[in-house]
């Protein structure tokens, strides 16, 4: 699934999370509703990325509520 392939790019480092961004993409391109576990993971990559991605996993968080999810405390977490 997108999001365990998504959670693969997190946990590789760094050096993965545009491709994780670019499954996130992929997965939201298809119609399908990213859950909060799909943004926990894409916005934890974010935070392995480094400074560089803040913005995006800030970005990445209010999408997230504005669509009606609710973050949970792995996904404060992340973005933490």
């Amino acid at each position: 699934t997108y999001s365990a392939a998504i959670s693969a790019c997190e946990k590789g480092g760094g050096e993965y999370t545009d491709t994780a961004l670019a499954l996130l993409a992929e997965l939201k391109k298809r119609g399908t509703e990213p859950d909060v576990i799909t943004y926990s993971a894409a916005i934890s990559a974010c935070e392995k990325g480094g400074g560089e991605y803040t913005d995006t996993a800030l970005a990445l968080l209010a999408e997230l509520k504005k669509r009606g999810t609710e973050p949970d405390v792995i996904t404060y977490s992340a973005a933490i």
